[in-house]
C-alpha cells in the first residue's frame, strides 16, 4: 500500500491526533502505524522498523546546520577546556562560546508544522535535545545555565507533543539515532530494509569516536534481539488466559526459551567492551548525558521563554539519557513478576516519592509506557500462575522453567553490574585519588575465562559501599551503587520455592 496517495477519508490518512487535546471516543491512534499495538513491532520490538528520519525538512534547517556545526567543529565539553593548556583552553572556549551565540541567535522557527507527522516530531526532538546538551555542557564552570529562548520554545512545544522531557532520553540517542551501516543496494535482492543487529551506525554523536558509536549500539543491538522475548511474552500471556495443562506445557516451553533470549542480551551487554573504552567513555562520553540533577556545581538550567509556552508552568524534572529508560529491561520485569519497585530499589537522590522506574518511564515513549501499563494491567500475572500450578501438584517443570528465567535476569544484571564497575566506578574512584587515566582497557590477550573471574572480583570489590563511590550517581539521578545492587538482589528474591 502506498500510504502518501491514501484516499482522504481513509483512516490512515487523518490527521495526528494531538495528544494534548482531549481525544474522542474511538478515535484511531495514526500517530505511527504500530501505535494500536503501542508502536511495538512484531520484528524490531521497541526499535522502529524503518530508520528515522535523517534531516529536518528545510523550514527547520537553522537547526540542524547547528546541530552540523556542533558535530564538525567537535565542540568540547566546558570541564574538558578547562583542564587544557592556557592555549589550547583560549581555542577551545572561544570556539565553543561562537557557537552557543549562534545558536542563541537562531531565528524563531514555528513548531506547529512538525505536529502533522510523529516521524517529524521524533528528528525535531533528537535535534532539539542534543543542541540543547551540546548548549548546556560547553558554558564553562563559572558561568549560570541559561538555555536561549529560540533553543528553550521549539524544544518545549515539541516535547509536548511528544509527551517527553525536555531532554536527551534514551529514545534520543538509541531507538531513533540508527541507520543503515550499508546502504541499499538495488541489484542485493537479499537486503533488509528492516534494522538487523549487523547492519547498524548511528546519525548522531558528540565525539565522533567509534567507542560513542559502539556504546549507542550496544543498547539497539540488545532492543533488537529482545524483540523475541516482547513475542514470547505475548505467547504466554495469550496461553495463560487458557490456563490448562496444554497452556501451561506451552508456557513452560516459552520460558525455557526465555532463557536462551536473555543470555543472549547479556552477551551483547557484555560485547561492549569490545569497542568502548573505559576512560574514553567515562571522561569523553558520559559527561554529555548529564541533566539537571547531575550538575556538580549544583546549576539550575534556566529555560528562557519557557513562560511563553503552554503548558510549561512548571518544569519536570530533567534527568539525563539511562539505560533504565529502556522499556525492554521494564517489561520482563513486569513479566516474570520482579518487584523492581519495592523501596530498596528506588535508591535515588530526588525528593519524589516514586520509584527510579516509574520516574524512568516519565522519558520513554508515551506509547511505549502505555505498553508497560497495559502489561502490568494483566489479569493473569505469571507469578500466579506458575504458584498455582505448584500448588496443584504439577508445576515442577513450569517452576524449574520460571525460575530458570529469573536465573538469567539476575546474571544479566550482574553483566550490567560488571559493565557498570569497569565504565564509570573504576574511572570515578581513579579520578577522586587523582591517579592517571591510562591503562583502563581490558587487556585483549587474557583468557576470556580468567578476564571474568577478575570483573566479578573486581565487581564485588567496587560494589562495597563503604568508600566514596557509595554517593556516585548514575545519569538517571540514582544512588548508582545501592540501586543496582537492591533490583539484582530484588530479582535473585523473587525466586519461588517447589
Amino acid at each position: 500500500m502506498d500510504f502518501r496517495n491514501l484516499p482522504s477519508n481513509h483512516f490512515l490518512a487523518q490527521p495526528r491526533p494531538d495528544p494534548q487535546l482531549p481525544q474522542q471516543s474511538g478515535l484511531v491512534d495514526t500517530t505511527t502505524l504500530a501505535a494500536h499495538d503501542f508502536d511495538v513491532d512484531n520484528r524490531t520490538g521497541f526499535m522502529p522498523p524503518q530508520p528515522p528520519l535523517p534531516r529536518l525538512p528545510l523550514l527547520w534547517e537553522a537547526w540542524e546546520a547547528s546541530l552540523d556545526l556542533a558535530v564538525t567543529q567537535r565542540i568540547q565539553l566546558a570541564e574538558r577546556v578547562e583542564k587544557m593548556e592556557p592555549q589550547k583552553r583560549s581555542i577551545e572556549a572561544l570556539k565553543s562560546k561562537y557557537w552557543r551565540d549562534n545558536v542563541a541567535q537562531m531565528p524563531f522557527l514555528p513548531a506547529e508544522e512538525l505536529k502533522r507527522s510523529e516521524r517529524v516530531l521524533r528528528r525535531a526532538h533528537h535535534v532539539l535535545a542534543w543542541l540543547l546538551h551540546f548548549y548546556v555542557h560547553t558554558i564553562p564552570s563559572h558561568e549560570p545555565i541559561i538555555i536561549p529562548r529560540p533553543l528553550t520554545i521549539p524544544l518545549l512545544q515539541v516535547s509536548a507533543q511528544l509527551q517527553l522531557p525536555p531532554v536527551i532520553t534514551y529514545s534520543d540517542d538509541v531507538l531513533y539515532n540508527w541507520t543503515h551501516k550499508k546502504p541499499r543496494d538495488d541489484g542485493d535482492l537479499c537486503y533488509s530494509a528492516i534494522p538487523t543487529i549487523d547492519n547498524l551506525r548511528c546519525q548522531t554523536t558528540f565525539t565522533g569516536t567509534t567507542d560513542e558509536d559502539e556504546f549507542y549500539l550496544t543498547s539497539a543491538r540488545i532492543e533488537l534481539r529482545g524483540n523475541e522475548a516482547l513475542e514470547l511474552m505475548r505467547m504466554s500471556m495469550d496461553e495463560a488466559f487458557v490456563g490448562d495443562d496444554i497452556a501451561i506445557r506451552r508456557i513452560t516451553g516459552y520460558l525455557e526459551r526465555m532463557v536462551v533470549v536473555v543470555q543472549e542480551l547479556q552477551s551483547l551487554l557484555m560485547d561492549v567492551k569490545k569497542g568502548v573504552d573505559t576512560q574514553i567513555f567515562y571522561d569523553e562520553i558520559r559527561p554529555w548525558f548529564k541533566g539537571v540533577d547531575s550538575d556538580t556545581l549544583g546549576r539550575t538550567w534556566v529555560f528562557e521563554g519557557r513562560d511563553e509556552v503552554e503548558g510549561w508552568e512548571e518544569m519536570p524534572e530533567a534527568s539525563g539519557a539511562s539505560a533504565g529508560q529502556s522499556s525492554l529491561i521494564q517489561a520482563l520485569d513486569i513479566y516474570l513478576g520482579v518487584d523492581a519497585e519495592a523501596p530498596e530499589t528506588s535508591f535515588m537522590s530526588h525528593p519524589s516519592n516514586k520509584s527510579f522506574q516509574e520516574r524512568m518511564r516519565a522519558y520513554m515513549p508515551r506509547h511505549h509506557r502505555a505498553f508497560l501499563n497495559h502489561l502490568k494491567a494483566n489479569p493473569r500475572p505469571l507469578r500466579e500462575l506458575v504458584e498455582r500450578a505448584v500448588e496443584e501438584d504439577h508445576g515442577s517443570p513450569i517452576l524449574g522453567a520460571y525460575n530458570a528465567a529469573l536465573k538469567s535476569l539476575k546474571e544479566f544484571r550482574d553483566a550490567h553490574m560488571i559493565v557498570v564497575a569497569l565504565y564509570i566506578i573504576g574511572p570515578a574512584r581513579r579520578a577522586g585519588k587523582g591517579s592517571a587515566t591510562g591503562g583502563s582497557r581490558i587487556p585483549k590477550k587474557v583468557e576470556r575465562g580468567n578476564v571474568r573471574v577478575k570483573e566479578e572480583q573486581m565487581m564485588g570489590k567496587a560494589f562495597k559501599v563503604e568508600d566514596e563511590t557509595e554517593d556516585l550517581k548514575g545519569t538517571g539521578g540514582t544512588d548508582l551503587v545501592k540501586f543496582l545492587k537492591g533490583v539484582r538482589d530484588q530479582t535473585a528474591d523473587t525466586y519461588l520455592q517447589g
